[in-house]
């Protein structure tokens, strides 16, 4: 079928076909632009700057589906954004008698920012029903591998033994701290109303005797927060959205850093519960969800820093930073929407496998035990010869293919010390159970 070369989302697998791209679809933005020219026209009709017919009749004509949005964004070049030929092709919709309040007072970033603080709005409840999913999923993996004892690695080789409900635990962390920054966000997203100059004025010279009350009743219209001061330039909203945006880009990037590398063949120790296939090597089962998560928390950082410049906004309408927002700021909401999608999926049907885990540790020959070696030894043999012995014990454990066990069970003075509970990595993982269970008791 051709979609007329619109936006699909081709290029876009980590968020095309979820519910994130319908809440970001310029469809999704026409919609929320029209709730907010409806709901400003509401606002003033509940403080008598406008009949209440005006609304009503604002509010019906304010149907997506009565608009061309693609004439909308070809008409938008004329004025360099989409309100003004939307306000005129709605003034036309509402008809004569109450067309004239339709806009009446606005400026047209009024309305642009916020339409983006309603799809913004929109777009994170999505966000942190997929983050809540993704918290409990990992929940039932950290309890069910409490104890599953794998090799712990640091800078890319093996450390000591950790479990693998710790790991679980440690990524369930990360998602609640990016909800924990979601949230807030989400609640403050403030309505935006100042007129031309952020000052209120048309709305003083239509007859409003406290203008400076609009604003709150606007937002209560829109179900958003209520501005302390038209935000025009400050624009402290934006940027909130591309910190907690790009902080839970980061913390889902780690999860799928770790699945990535821990379902390598060579390793084994997870696997996504459906892998995706390739073009050409039909064994592969590809690490698909973990790959575009990946690619995600490397998109983002980029995203947020062009929403981080576009602060720099000179005096009281800026010429082309507020222009810089649109597209980074939807494609942060696009990008980590589907991110928080795929790992919900990845987290709901990954697949752990204790016996590689169990095979891998075994991989150094017990060598991973020998920090513990190092501490349990000393007070038998002394400090310097405890060291000494097993700086050699491990070069033996390589040239000579034994295990670390079998290489200590030949020295005399170690006859009556347990080697197997010593040289057993599942009895040398800490407090990690202990551990595991405290990240979840946190809600």
């Amino acid at each position: 079928m051709d979609h007329g070369g619109g936006d699909v989302g081709l290029l876009a697998p980590g968020w095309s076909g979820s519910a994130v791209a319908a809440a970001t679809s310029d469809g999704a933005y026409l919609r929320a632009l029209l709730d907010a020219e409806a709901a400003l026209t509401r606002a003033q009709a509940a403080l008598g700057l406008a009949p209440p017919e005006a609304a009503t009749a604002v509010s019906e004509a304010a149907d997506p589906g009565r608009y061309d949005v693609g004439a909308l964004a070809e008409r938008a070049r004329g004025g360099g954004n989409p309100v003004i030929p939307l306000v005129a092709d709605l003034t036309k919709a509402v008809g004569a008698e109450y067309g004239p309040y339709v806009h009446r007072g606005a400026t047209s970033q009024d309305i642009m920012d916020t339409a983006t603080m309603l799809v913004a709005a929109r777009t994170l409840d999505l966000v942190l029903t997929d983050l809540g999913r993704t918290a409990q999923a990992l929940a039932v993996l950290a309890a069910e591998h409490r104890g599953t004892p794998m090799p712990g690695r640091t800078l890319s080789q093996h450390a000591v033994p950790t479990t693998f409900g710790l790991k679980a635990a440690g990524w369930r962390s990360l998602v609640l701290d990016a909800r924990d920054r979601v949230a807030p966000v989400r609640e403050s997203l403030p309505a935006q109303l100042g007129g031309a100059a952020g000052t209120l004025a048309a709305f003083g010279a239509y007859g409003a005797e406290h203008a400076e009350e609009l604003p709150a009743g606007y937002a209560r219209e829109l179900g958003l927060a209520a501005p302390l001061l038209p935000w025009h330039t400050l624009r402290t909203p934006i940027a909130d959205l591309a910190g907690c945006l790009a902080f839970a880009a980061g913390a889902l990037g780690k999860i799928a850093a770790d699945v990535l590398t821990l379902s390598r063949t060579e390793i084994g120790e997870v696997a996504e519960g459906s892998g995706g296939g390739s073009s050409a090597m039909p064994h592969k089962a590809n690490p698909v969800r973990s790959t575009l998560i990946a690619a995600a928390a490397r998109r983002v950082p980029q995203l947020a820093a062009v929403l981080y410049g576009s602060m720099v906004a000179e005096d009281e309408r800026p010429a082309g930073a507020w222009h810089a927002e649109w597209e980074p700021l939807r494609d942060l909401l696009r990008t980590v929407g589907g991110a928080v999608r795929d790992t919900a999926e990845l987290a709901e049907g990954l697949r752990v496998h204790p016996e590689a885990m169990r095979r891998n540790l075994d991989l150094t020959n017990g060598l991973i035990v020998s920090e513990r070696l190092s501490a349990e030894l000393a007070p038998v043999l002394g400090r310097a010869r405890a060291k000494e012995l097993l700086t050699e014990l491990a070069r033996r454990t390589h040239t000579e293919r034994r295990t670390l066990r079998e290489l200590l069970a030949g020295e005399p003075d170690l006859k009556d010390v347990d080697l197997d509970n010593l040289t057993d990595p599942a009895r040398y993982t800490g407090c990690a159970g202990v551990l595991t269970d405290r990240a979840l008791e946190r809600r």
